[in-house]
């Protein structure tokens, strides 16, 4: 790993380049993103849901959970962000992968009350890259409205 730190900002929207070393953390949009700690300076961007990520915030430092797998991207890094400090974690197989993938959808699945969501298949190994950005580019649609709903709620 090259960044054994990162330092946090919160901000609302995330800058168009990412600065190496800073976690940059969107409660407004419920995501948090860095540049890759690996130093391949691809973009890594975590959403903040009860089925995905989360953080702790303790005044000084932030913890996310759980770890990030860049699975997708030409490095597959792995790491803790734990108080901070980056902790390179082992990497994992193809099959490890596929079955979180699979954990992941059924834990969506329950969460959000669907069933046909968890019974899907995993995209074939060219398609991932795809499947990931076109939900991307679904959830800031999503971010949008839940953002929204919360705003009219609190006030």
């Amino acid at each position: 790993m090259r960044d054994k730190v990162l330092d946090h900002q919160f901000v609302e929207h995330f800058p168009d380049v990412l600065k190496p070393g800073v976690l940059y953390v969107s409660l407004e949009y419920g995501s948090v993103a860095h540049s890759c700690c690996c130093g391949c300076g691809e973009e890594v961007v975590t959403p903040l849901t009860p089925t995905d990520w989360n953080i702790t915030y303790d005044g000084e430092t932030v913890t996310l959970h759980p770890s990030v797998g860049s699975w997708t991207l030409p490095c597959r890094s792995h790491y803790v962000i734990r108080r901070g400090k980056v902790i390179e974690a082992p990497s994992w197989t193809d099959a490890e992968v596929s079955a979180e993938r699979r954990r992941d959808r059924k834990a969506k699945a329950r969460y959000f009350g669907q069933t046909d969501f968890a019974a899907r298949a995993d995209p074939l190994p060219d398609q991932q890259f795809k499947a990931g950005n076109e939900k991307a580019s679904s959830r800031k649609g999503w971010w949008q409205h839940l953002s929204q709903w919360w705003r009219r709620r609190t006030r």
